[in-house]
Protein backbone atom coordinates (compact mmCIF):
# COMPACT_ATOMS: atom_id res chain seq x y z
CA UNK A 1 0.00 0.00 0.00
CA UNK A 2 1.25 3.36 -0.96
CA UNK A 3 0.99 6.76 0.73
CA UNK A 4 1.13 8.83 -2.61
CA UNK A 5 -2.76 9.88 -3.56
CA UNK A 6 -4.95 7.42 -4.12
CA UNK A 7 -5.31 5.92 -7.64
CA UNK A 8 -8.15 2.81 -6.33
CA UNK A 9 -10.58 4.03 -3.90
CA UNK A 10 -12.29 0.98 -2.39
CA UNK A 11 -15.56 1.35 -1.23
CA UNK A 12 -16.99 -1.43 1.22
CA UNK A 13 -20.64 -1.33 1.78
CA UNK A 14 -20.91 -2.87 5.85
CA UNK A 15 -24.31 -4.27 7.37
CA UNK A 16 -23.18 -6.10 10.40
CA UNK A 17 -20.54 -7.54 9.20
CA UNK A 18 -18.67 -8.66 11.78
CA UNK A 19 -18.00 -11.93 10.99
CA UNK A 20 -16.30 -11.49 7.53
CA UNK A 21 -15.12 -7.56 7.97
CA UNK A 22 -11.65 -8.99 9.08
CA UNK A 23 -11.16 -10.82 5.62
CA UNK A 24 -12.59 -8.41 3.55
CA UNK A 25 -10.29 -5.74 4.89
CA UNK A 26 -6.73 -8.00 5.16
CA UNK A 27 -7.46 -8.91 1.58
CA UNK A 28 -7.42 -4.99 0.63
CA UNK A 29 -4.49 -3.97 2.99
CA UNK A 30 -2.55 -6.70 1.72
CA UNK A 31 -2.65 -5.98 -2.29
CA UNK A 32 0.59 -6.70 -3.94
CA UNK A 33 2.49 -3.84 -5.83
CA UNK A 34 2.90 -0.27 -4.79
CA UNK A 35 -0.63 0.49 -5.90
CA UNK A 36 -1.99 3.94 -4.26
CA UNK A 37 -5.41 2.95 -2.23
CA UNK A 38 -7.83 4.32 -0.03
CA UNK A 39 -10.34 2.39 1.21
CA UNK A 40 -13.93 3.65 2.03
CA UNK A 41 -16.30 1.69 4.38
CA UNK A 42 -20.38 3.12 4.86
CA UNK A 43 -21.55 1.65 7.85
CA UNK A 44 -25.28 0.89 7.21
CA UNK A 45 -26.25 1.24 10.96
CA UNK A 46 -25.00 -2.06 11.96
CA UNK A 47 -26.38 -3.61 14.90
CA UNK A 48 -23.62 -5.65 16.04
CA UNK A 49 -20.38 -4.36 16.87
CA UNK A 50 -18.52 -4.28 13.55
CA UNK A 51 -18.34 -0.27 13.57
CA UNK A 52 -16.79 0.21 16.76
CA UNK A 53 -14.50 -2.78 16.07
CA UNK A 54 -13.67 -0.92 12.22
CA UNK A 55 -12.99 2.01 13.88
CA UNK A 56 -10.65 0.94 16.43
CA UNK A 57 -8.49 -2.07 14.45
CA UNK A 58 -8.70 -0.30 11.36
CA UNK A 59 -7.97 3.63 11.64
CA UNK A 60 -6.58 3.99 7.64
CA UNK A 61 -10.20 3.24 7.04
CA UNK A 62 -11.97 6.01 6.30
CA UNK A 63 -15.60 5.63 7.50
CA UNK A 64 -18.84 6.99 6.59
CA UNK A 65 -21.54 6.26 9.31
CA UNK A 66 -24.92 6.02 8.96
CA UNK A 67 -27.60 6.61 11.55
CA UNK A 68 -29.99 4.90 9.37
CA UNK A 69 -30.42 1.93 7.37
CA UNK A 70 -30.23 3.27 3.81
CA UNK A 71 -29.11 0.61 1.49
CA UNK A 72 -26.58 -0.90 -0.92
CA UNK A 73 -27.26 1.46 -3.61
CA UNK A 74 -27.36 4.84 -1.17
CA UNK A 75 -24.36 3.58 0.72
CA UNK A 76 -22.29 3.01 -2.70
CA UNK A 77 -23.31 6.67 -3.68
CA UNK A 78 -21.88 8.04 -0.90
CA UNK A 79 -18.53 6.94 -0.77
CA UNK A 80 -18.02 7.34 -4.46
CA UNK A 81 -18.80 10.99 -3.87
CA UNK A 82 -16.51 11.06 -1.19
CA UNK A 83 -13.84 8.97 -3.55
CA UNK A 84 -10.61 10.48 -4.90
CA UNK A 85 -9.28 7.79 -6.37
CA UNK A 86 -9.14 7.36 -10.45
CA UNK A 87 -10.47 4.16 -10.31
CA UNK A 88 -13.52 2.59 -7.80
CA UNK A 89 -13.40 -0.87 -6.71
CA UNK A 90 -16.70 -1.32 -4.99
CA UNK A 91 -16.28 -4.63 -2.65
CA UNK A 92 -19.07 -6.50 -0.46
CA UNK A 93 -17.79 -6.82 3.10
CA UNK A 94 -18.18 -10.29 2.68
CA UNK A 95 -16.11 -10.52 0.11
CA UNK A 96 -11.93 -10.94 0.18
CA UNK A 97 -9.44 -10.54 -3.17
CA UNK A 98 -6.72 -12.43 -3.84
CA UNK A 99 -3.69 -11.21 -3.77
CA UNK A 100 -3.05 -9.83 -7.07
CA UNK A 101 -6.54 -8.54 -7.32
CA UNK A 102 -5.57 -5.00 -7.93
CA UNK A 103 -2.46 -5.54 -10.07
CA UNK A 104 -4.82 -7.60 -12.36
CA UNK A 105 -7.76 -5.14 -12.78
CA UNK A 106 -5.11 -2.19 -13.39
CA UNK A 107 -3.26 -3.89 -16.13
CA UNK A 108 -6.53 -4.94 -17.79
CA UNK A 109 -7.59 -0.93 -17.52
CA UNK A 110 -4.36 0.03 -19.28
CA UNK A 111 -4.60 -2.77 -21.81
CA UNK A 112 -8.20 -1.55 -22.76
CA UNK A 113 -6.97 1.99 -23.10
CA UNK A 114 -10.81 3.21 -22.49
CA UNK A 115 -13.56 3.27 -19.93
CA UNK A 116 -14.62 0.08 -19.20
CA UNK A 117 -16.60 -1.91 -16.26
CA UNK A 118 -14.65 -5.08 -14.97
CA UNK A 119 -14.45 -7.87 -12.47
CA UNK A 120 -12.73 -10.78 -11.59
CA UNK A 121 -13.82 -14.70 -11.08
CA UNK A 122 -15.96 -15.03 -8.16
CA UNK A 123 -14.98 -18.55 -6.08
CA UNK A 124 -17.15 -19.44 -3.14
CA UNK A 125 -15.52 -18.72 0.26
CA UNK A 126 -16.60 -22.19 1.44
CA UNK A 127 -16.10 -24.79 -1.20
CA UNK A 128 -13.37 -22.75 -3.69
CA UNK A 129 -15.42 -23.32 -6.34
CA UNK A 130 -16.03 -20.93 -9.32
CA UNK A 131 -19.26 -19.29 -9.37
CA UNK A 132 -19.18 -16.92 -12.27
CA UNK A 133 -17.07 -14.49 -14.46
CA UNK A 134 -19.58 -11.81 -14.75
CA UNK A 135 -23.13 -12.97 -16.15
CA UNK A 136 -24.94 -13.18 -19.18
CA UNK A 137 -28.53 -12.07 -19.23
CA UNK A 138 -31.74 -14.37 -20.37
CA UNK A 139 -34.55 -12.87 -22.32
CA UNK A 140 -36.26 -11.81 -19.15
CA UNK A 141 -33.24 -9.95 -17.85
CA UNK A 142 -32.21 -13.01 -15.57
CA UNK A 143 -28.60 -13.15 -14.68
CA UNK A 144 -26.85 -16.85 -16.14
CA UNK A 145 -23.53 -17.20 -14.31
CA UNK A 146 -20.53 -17.12 -17.14
CA UNK A 147 -18.21 -19.94 -16.94
CA UNK A 148 -16.48 -19.86 -20.09
CA UNK A 149 -12.88 -18.47 -19.18
CA UNK A 150 -12.78 -17.69 -23.19
CA UNK A 151 -15.71 -15.13 -22.40
CA UNK A 152 -14.85 -11.72 -21.41
CA UNK A 153 -17.44 -9.43 -22.54
CA UNK A 154 -20.36 -9.92 -20.35
CA UNK A 155 -23.99 -8.40 -19.86
CA UNK A 156 -22.86 -7.61 -15.97
CA UNK A 157 -20.39 -7.86 -13.36
CA UNK A 158 -21.73 -8.29 -9.88
CA UNK A 159 -21.63 -5.43 -7.33
CA UNK A 160 -19.65 -7.94 -4.71
CA UNK A 161 -16.62 -7.30 -7.08
CA UNK A 162 -17.41 -4.47 -9.08
CA UNK A 163 -14.34 -2.08 -10.79
CA UNK A 164 -15.40 1.06 -12.26
CA UNK A 165 -13.42 4.35 -13.63
CA UNK A 166 -14.84 7.51 -11.50
CA UNK A 167 -15.54 9.75 -14.44
CA UNK A 168 -17.30 6.41 -15.53
CA UNK A 169 -19.67 6.41 -12.70
CA UNK A 170 -20.36 9.70 -12.88
CA UNK A 171 -21.45 9.32 -16.15
CA UNK A 172 -23.59 6.61 -15.62
CA UNK A 173 -24.91 9.00 -12.33
CA UNK A 174 -23.87 5.95 -10.26
CA UNK A 175 -26.69 3.50 -8.71
CA UNK A 176 -30.56 4.58 -8.77
CA UNK A 177 -30.96 4.97 -4.67
CA UNK A 178 -34.91 4.39 -5.26
CA UNK A 179 -33.71 0.28 -6.24
CA UNK A 180 -32.69 -0.20 -2.30
CA UNK A 181 -30.93 -3.12 -3.42
CA UNK A 182 -30.47 -5.87 -5.40
CA UNK A 183 -29.74 -5.28 -9.85
CA UNK A 184 -28.36 -1.92 -9.15
CA UNK A 185 -25.06 -3.83 -10.75
CA UNK A 186 -27.32 -5.23 -13.71
CA UNK A 187 -28.38 -1.16 -14.31
CA UNK A 188 -25.48 0.12 -14.06
CA UNK A 189 -23.83 -2.06 -16.50
CA UNK A 190 -26.56 -2.31 -18.60
CA UNK A 191 -26.61 1.29 -19.34
CA UNK A 192 -22.76 1.50 -19.69
CA UNK A 193 -23.07 -0.86 -22.81
CA UNK A 194 -26.30 0.99 -24.02
CA UNK A 195 -23.57 3.79 -24.36
CA UNK A 196 -21.17 1.58 -26.17
CA UNK A 197 -18.62 0.83 -22.84
CA UNK A 198 -17.33 -2.60 -22.39
CA UNK A 199 -18.43 -4.56 -19.43
CA UNK A 200 -15.91 -7.07 -18.73
CA UNK A 201 -15.17 -10.17 -16.73
CA UNK A 202 -10.95 -11.10 -16.74
CA UNK A 203 -9.71 -15.13 -16.25
CA UNK A 204 -7.32 -14.66 -13.81
CA UNK A 205 -6.60 -13.57 -10.04
CA UNK A 206 -10.18 -13.60 -8.70
CA UNK A 207 -11.81 -13.11 -5.14
CA UNK A 208 -13.64 -15.22 -2.53
CA UNK A 209 -17.31 -14.57 -1.67
CA UNK A 210 -19.28 -15.78 1.37
CA UNK A 211 -22.99 -15.65 -0.54
CA UNK A 212 -25.80 -14.51 1.45
CA UNK A 213 -23.86 -13.28 4.72
CA UNK A 214 -24.52 -9.26 3.48
CA UNK A 215 -28.11 -9.93 2.68
CA UNK A 216 -29.15 -13.34 2.99
CA UNK A 217 -30.36 -16.19 0.75
CA UNK A 218 -29.50 -16.14 -3.12
CA UNK A 219 -27.74 -18.96 -3.56
CA UNK A 220 -27.71 -22.83 -3.61
CA UNK A 221 -27.60 -24.90 -0.51
CA UNK A 222 -27.66 -28.75 -0.37
CA UNK A 223 -28.48 -28.39 -4.04
CA UNK A 224 -31.84 -26.06 -3.71
CA UNK A 225 -31.69 -22.79 -4.39
CA UNK A 226 -32.47 -21.19 -1.18
CA UNK A 227 -33.55 -17.28 -0.47
CA UNK A 228 -36.11 -14.67 1.64
CA UNK A 229 -39.13 -13.45 0.86
CA UNK A 230 -37.73 -10.04 1.00
CA UNK A 231 -34.74 -10.51 -1.48
CA UNK A 232 -36.63 -12.26 -3.60
CA UNK A 233 -39.25 -9.65 -4.03
CA UNK A 234 -36.96 -6.85 -4.59
CA UNK A 235 -35.07 -8.74 -7.36
CA UNK A 236 -37.81 -9.57 -9.38
CA UNK A 237 -39.60 -5.47 -9.20
CA UNK A 238 -35.39 -4.44 -9.53
CA UNK A 239 -34.90 -6.58 -12.61
CA UNK A 240 -38.28 -5.30 -13.97
CA UNK A 241 -36.87 -1.76 -13.44
CA UNK A 242 -34.16 -2.36 -15.50
CA UNK A 243 -36.17 -4.17 -18.18
CA UNK A 244 -38.09 -1.28 -18.42
CA UNK A 245 -35.21 1.88 -18.57
CA UNK A 246 -32.67 -0.29 -20.70
CA UNK A 247 -34.35 -2.62 -22.81
CA UNK A 248 -34.08 -1.09 -26.61
CA UNK A 249 -37.08 -0.75 -28.35
CA UNK A 250 -38.76 -2.39 -29.70
CA UNK A 251 -38.09 -5.00 -27.94
CA UNK A 252 -39.10 -3.53 -24.56
CA UNK A 253 -42.93 -3.14 -25.72
CA UNK A 254 -43.16 -7.39 -26.80
CA UNK A 255 -40.49 -8.29 -24.02
CA UNK A 256 -42.53 -6.23 -21.08
CA UNK A 257 -46.01 -7.37 -21.31
CA UNK A 258 -44.69 -10.79 -21.36
CA UNK A 259 -42.17 -10.78 -18.61
CA UNK A 260 -45.08 -9.45 -16.41
CA UNK A 261 -47.91 -11.97 -17.77
CA UNK A 262 -45.43 -14.54 -16.51
CA UNK A 263 -44.03 -13.60 -13.35
CA UNK A 264 -48.38 -13.40 -12.30
CA UNK A 265 -48.72 -17.03 -13.44
CA UNK A 266 -45.40 -17.61 -11.97
CA UNK A 267 -46.43 -16.61 -8.19
CA UNK A 268 -49.75 -17.74 -9.08
CA UNK A 269 -48.25 -21.42 -9.54
CA UNK A 270 -45.50 -21.47 -7.20
CA UNK A 271 -48.59 -20.11 -4.35
CA UNK A 272 -50.44 -22.71 -5.41
CA UNK A 273 -48.10 -25.37 -5.15
CA UNK A 274 -46.77 -24.10 -1.77
CA UNK A 275 -50.32 -23.87 -0.54
CA UNK A 276 -48.88 -19.95 0.57
CA UNK A 277 -50.55 -17.02 -1.13
CA UNK A 278 -47.40 -15.09 -0.21
CA UNK A 279 -45.29 -15.84 -2.74
CA UNK A 280 -47.91 -14.01 -5.56
CA UNK A 281 -49.07 -11.43 -2.51
CA UNK A 282 -45.31 -10.64 -1.57
CA UNK A 283 -43.28 -11.32 -4.28
CA UNK A 284 -45.20 -11.11 -7.86
CA UNK A 285 -47.69 -9.05 -7.64
CA UNK A 286 -45.86 -6.02 -5.80
CA UNK A 287 -43.73 -6.06 -8.61
CA UNK A 288 -45.67 -5.08 -10.90
CA UNK A 289 -47.54 -2.77 -9.12
CA UNK A 290 -44.45 -1.03 -8.92
CA UNK A 291 -43.96 0.25 -12.38
CA UNK A 292 -47.05 2.33 -11.57
CA UNK A 293 -45.69 3.70 -8.07
CA UNK A 294 -42.20 4.42 -9.83
CA UNK A 295 -43.44 5.81 -13.49
CA UNK A 296 -41.54 8.99 -13.20
CA UNK A 297 -38.24 7.88 -12.00
CA UNK A 298 -38.60 4.75 -14.61
CA UNK A 299 -39.32 7.31 -17.46
CA UNK A 300 -36.54 9.64 -16.76
CA UNK A 301 -34.75 6.54 -16.22
CA UNK A 302 -35.16 5.53 -19.41
CA UNK A 303 -34.72 8.41 -21.28
CA UNK A 304 -31.68 8.97 -19.27
CA UNK A 305 -30.35 5.35 -21.12
CA UNK A 306 -31.49 5.79 -24.25
CA UNK A 307 -30.82 9.31 -25.04
CA UNK A 308 -26.50 7.74 -24.38
CA UNK A 309 -27.44 4.88 -26.49
CA UNK A 310 -24.57 4.22 -28.41
CA UNK A 311 -25.04 0.80 -29.67
CA UNK A 312 -27.25 -0.91 -31.68
CA UNK A 313 -29.85 -3.53 -30.57
CA UNK A 314 -28.31 -6.59 -31.99
CA UNK A 315 -25.04 -5.39 -29.84
CA UNK A 316 -26.99 -4.98 -26.42
CA UNK A 317 -28.57 -8.14 -26.80
CA UNK A 318 -25.02 -9.89 -28.03
CA UNK A 319 -24.62 -10.77 -24.49
CA UNK A 320 -28.20 -12.48 -23.75
CA UNK A 321 -28.91 -15.77 -23.65
CA UNK A 322 -31.85 -17.84 -25.66
CA UNK A 323 -33.06 -20.07 -22.85
CA UNK A 324 -35.30 -18.70 -19.54
CA UNK A 325 -32.95 -19.24 -16.94
CA UNK A 326 -35.74 -20.03 -14.33
CA UNK A 327 -36.34 -22.92 -16.08
CA UNK A 328 -32.79 -24.26 -16.38
CA UNK A 329 -33.12 -23.93 -12.58
CA UNK A 330 -36.22 -25.48 -11.74
CA UNK A 331 -34.92 -28.34 -13.85
CA UNK A 332 -31.75 -28.43 -12.17
CA UNK A 333 -32.66 -27.66 -8.09
CA UNK A 334 -36.46 -27.87 -8.24
CA UNK A 335 -38.46 -25.39 -6.12
CA UNK A 336 -37.29 -22.55 -4.92
CA UNK A 337 -36.70 -22.72 -0.48
CA UNK A 338 -38.05 -19.47 0.78
CA UNK A 339 -38.25 -18.07 4.40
Amino acid sequence: MSNLAPLVSVCIANYNGMDVIDDCLRSVLAQQGDISVEILLHDDASSDRSLDYIREHYPQVKVIASPDNVGFCIANNRMAAAAKGKYLLLLNNDAALFLDALQTLLAEAARLAKPAILTLPQFDATSGQLIDRGCLLDPFFNPVPNLDPKRGDVAMVIGACLWIPKDLWDEMEGFPEWFGSIAEDMYLCCRARLAGYPVRALSVSGYRHWQGKSFGGGKVADGRLATTFRRRALSERNKTFVMVMTCPAPWMQIMLPLHLALLVLEGTVLSVLRLNGRYLQQIYLPAVGALIQHRQELRMGRTASQNSRRIASAGFFAVFGGWPYKLRMLVRHGLPTLR
